[in-house]
C-alpha cells in the first residue's frame, strides 16, 4: 500500500452524491492509505453519515469559498503521517472513479508519489465534454499559467498531488480566493521544487454529477 492520503472538500445540501459514494467508498478506499473529506455545515447530514460508515476520516467547515474548503482540506489532511497527497474536488473524483478506476489507480500509486508536485489536467478529450463557456474561460487561464510555467498544462481541472512538504509550503503561503494557480506558483516561485504535469480522461465532465461545481462554494 503506498502512502498516498485523498484529500477532498465537498458541498452537497442535496444529497446529491449519495448514491456514488454507496457505490464507490469501498473501491475508493483500496487506492489510498487514508482519506480525509472535509464536508459543509449547509450539506446533507447523510453525507457525514455514510462516509464515516465506511471508515473516512469526515470533518464539519463552515461554508466560507471553494479556497477556504481547500486549504482546510489539506490542513485535515496534514494531521495524519501520510507522505504525499492527491487533493481532487469530490465529484471529480466520483466521476473518475466511476468510469476511469484503473486509470486512477494507476495515478496515485505510479505517478504521485515521484513528484513535489503534480497538476492533474484533462486529456483534449475530457477536456472537450465540458460546456462551451468553460471550456473557453478555462482556456485563457490555462494558457498564461502555461506562460508563466514555461510548460503546457490545463491547471483549471480541480485536481493535482503533492508532496507532505508541499502541503505544508501552500497552508504557510496561500491566500488567493484562486487556488489552481496559487498552489504550483507557491511550490514554483518560493518553493523552488519542480511543477509537474499529467493528463487524463477521468477529469472529464458529466453533468448529472459536475454540472454544479462552479457554484458549489460560493
Amino acid at each position: 500500500m503506498n502512502n498516498v492520503a485523498l484529500v477532498c472538500p465537498t458541498h452537497d445540501p442535496n444529497g446529491d452524491n449519495l448514491d456514488l459514494i454507496r457505490k464507490h467508498g469501498g473501491q475508493i478506499q483500496t487506492i489510498y492509505k487514508d482519506i480525509f473529506i472535509t464536508i459543509s455545515d449547509e450539506s446533507d447530514t447523510r453525507i457525514a453519515q455514510e462516509l464515516e460508515a465506511w471508515g473516512i476520516h469526515t470533518r464539519i467547515i463552515p461554508k466560507k469559498g471553494s479556497a477556504h474548503a481547500r486549504r482546510e482540506v489539506v490542513r485535515f489532511g496534514l494531521e495524519g503521517d501520510n507522505d504525499f497527497f492527491h487533493y481532487c474536488d469530490w465529484d471529480r473524483l466520483l466521476t473518475w472513479i466511476d468510469s476511469y478506476r484503473d486509470e486512477l489507480s494507476r495515478v496515485v500509486n505510479g505517478e504521485l508519489p515521484n513528484h513535489d508536485y503534480l497538476i492533474l489536467g484533462r486529456t483534449e478529450k475530457a477536456f472537450h465534454t465540458h460546456p462551451v463557456g468553460w471550456i473557453m474561460t478555462e482556456n485563457i487561464t490555462n494558457t498564461l499559467f502555461s506562460l508563466e510555467l514555461g510548460k503546457e498544462a490545463d491547471v483549471t481541472a480541480g485536481s493535482c498531488g503533492f508532496s507532505r512538504r508541499s502541503a505544508e509550503l501552500i497552508l504557510q503561503h496561500s491566500k488567493d480566493m484562486m487556488t489552481d494557480v496559487e498552489w504550483p506558483m507557491i511550490i514554483h516561485r518560493i518553493g523552488k521544487m519542480n511543477v509537474d504535469y499529467a493528463a487524463v480522461d477521468g477529469l472529464e465532465y458529466r453533468e448529472e454529477i459536475n454540472a454544479d461545481t462552479k457554484q458549489a462554494y460560493k
